[in-house]
């Protein structure tokens, strides 16, 4: 074997530090790129800076770098990363294009994905390029073109795992057809395809949606007969919920035990779904000794942590016990968090302490943590519930405000805007509508063919009427109704 390709195959043996730096970066790929902090700005201007110095990189640096980025959903540097590394002429393997179709379907769409395939050298035509589009396919709910694409790969005989199995599954799970599950697992089973993890999870929810506990019970004992799949602590979670959406709380409290000898002392997702389902069972003596626990797997405890602990024992009426944890959070975290203030907000609402929930709205906003949409959506509810219109409206207006400065969208629920027409409507209050509308309108221009029908019905109402809506409805390409039509021309300026 040659000494470059023994480098491009095995370069990570190789000291970064010999290597020349007229022509290769002075430190790690990944690393220059990750050096202030790997948000998405920097991440693209450092791989900007990269690209102009022509300096090289190994090719398993640059597989790496592809992995790392992937990893922390970076997915349009790693695509230009890509593209630049291919101009640059380092050859692609066949993993790296099944790579490449997945960034570009991420950050370009399936449509272009689907054109990179096409031109493909027919060689790389296999399972492992095959296998992003089809898991596109399944993500975006593609029915006919994930099975037309699955008969592809199994007319051309291409390898089949349970990778792409498990694929067609979740989709069915999705689409709500979990009674054709069991037979991709038959399938699987006859084509001597090995289950895994994942294909026991998807197995026995698709028979829990079928209300078949029994037969949830058979796929747990296959699973712990089947000596080449290990139980992980996923399955248990399944489990133990299945057990209580179908009022098994007992049994349910036995796969959670089952669930804690599988666990790691650091894995941070199995104690926060073991806090969550104790909860969902009722049991607040095990939600505190898990919290216990995960606090000393733990001992810089995450926001994450906090917030879900608290939202459980809202749930379960503890609030002085939810009162106590937030303190405890406000207490040793430098940074204050609004989900975890909201979490609490909400309760002191439902619980109509609705002094105490302005307080802390007040002190988040002091402690640096500006009220989100979340937050006001939490006292529109209430306002809209104690018919204080006012208070409503302003509390839409703050969301939308936000939203807007943090470049997101947020528009009030159908129902909920239903509910302020009906009461402009109830008292022919046309000013009072035409503000709200004017709200709405600075989150979206249009606002939808249900409240201009309303709108009319309350001038036409009121008796007063409007030399613009008729442009308004025209604007919006609104079909209105034979009374909305009829009460148009009525409230229009002739």
């Amino acid at each position: 074997m040659s000494s470059s390709l023994f480098i491009q195959r095995f370069g990570r043996t190789k000291s970064l530090t010999k290597r020349s730096t007229k022509k290769y970066l002075e430190e790690a790929l990944y690393r220059r790129l990750l050096k202030d902090g790997g948000s998405d700005v920097s991440v693209r201007r450092n791989l900007n800076e990269f690209i102009k110095s022509r300096k090289k990189a190994y090719k398993w640096e640059v597989d790496h770098t592809l992995k790392i980025l992937r990893n922390r959903n970076r997915y349009a540097p790693a695509l230009k990363l890509s593209e630049t590394m291919a101009e640059r002429g380092m050859n692609k393997t066949v993993t790296d294009q099944a790579v490449h179709i997945d960034l570009i379907a991420k950050t370009k769409g399936i449509n272009a994905a689907e054109a990179y395939f096409v031109d493909l050298p027919e060689q790389s035509k296999n399972h492992f390029t095959y296998g992003p589009l089809l898991n596109h396919y399944c993500k975006e709910l593609m029915t006919d073109k994930a099975e037309s694409m699955f008969a592809k790969m199994k007319e051309l005989e291409l390898t089949l795992t349970s990778v792409h199995y498990n694929c067609i599954m979740t989709l069915y799970e999705k689409t709500n057809q979990p009674e054709r599950i069991p037979e991709i697992i038959m399938e699987m089973k006859a084509s001597e395809v090995k289950l895994d993890t994942l294909t026991y999870n998807l197995w026995m929810r698709a028979v829990a949606a079928l209300n078949d506990i029994s037969s949830v019970e058979r796929v747990i004992n296959e699973l712990k007969r089947d000596e080449q799949v290990s139980e992980h602590w996923t399955t248990y979670s399944n489990l133990a919920s299945i057990y209580v959406d179908s009022g098994l709380t007992s049994k349910a409290e036995d796969a959670l035990k089952e669930l804690e000898k599988k666990i790691s002392h650091k894995n941070l997702s199995a104690f926060q779904h073991l806090i969550t389902l104790y909860g969902k069972t009722g049991n607040l003596i095990e939600v505190y000794r898990v919290w216990r626990s995960l606090k000393l797997a733990f001992p810089k405890t995450a926001n994450i942590s906090y917030l879900n602990m608290i939202q459980v024992l809202v749930k379960l009426n503890d609030l002085p016990g939810a009162e106590k944890c937030f303190r405890e959070w406000v207490s040793g975290s430098p940074s204050y968090d609004i989900r975890i203030a909201n979490a609490l907000i909400g309760a002191y609402i439902k619980s109509d302490l609705f002094n105490k929930a302005e307080e802390l709205r007040e002190l988040s906003k002091r402690r640096g943590a500006k009220p989100n949409a979340k937050t006001w959506e939490l006292f529109l509810n209430y306002h809209l519930e104690k018919g204080e219109i006012v208070s409503a409206v302003n509390c839409i207006d703050n969301a939308i405000a936000y939203s807007t400065s943090t470049g997101k969208k947020w528009v009030p629920g159908a129902a909920v805007v239903r509910k302020f027409m009906e009461y402009y409507e109830g008292c022919n209050d046309v000013d009072g509508a035409e503000g709200f509308v004017e709200v709405l309108q600075k989150a979206d221009d249009n606002v939808g063919g249900e409240v201009l029908e309303s709108l009319i019905r309350i001038y036409a109402a009121a008796g007063k009427t409007s030399p613009v809506m008729h442009r308004r409805v025209k604007m919006e390409n609104i079909e209105l109704s034979d009374e909305g039509k009829v009460l148009l021309e009525k409230i229009t300026v002739k």
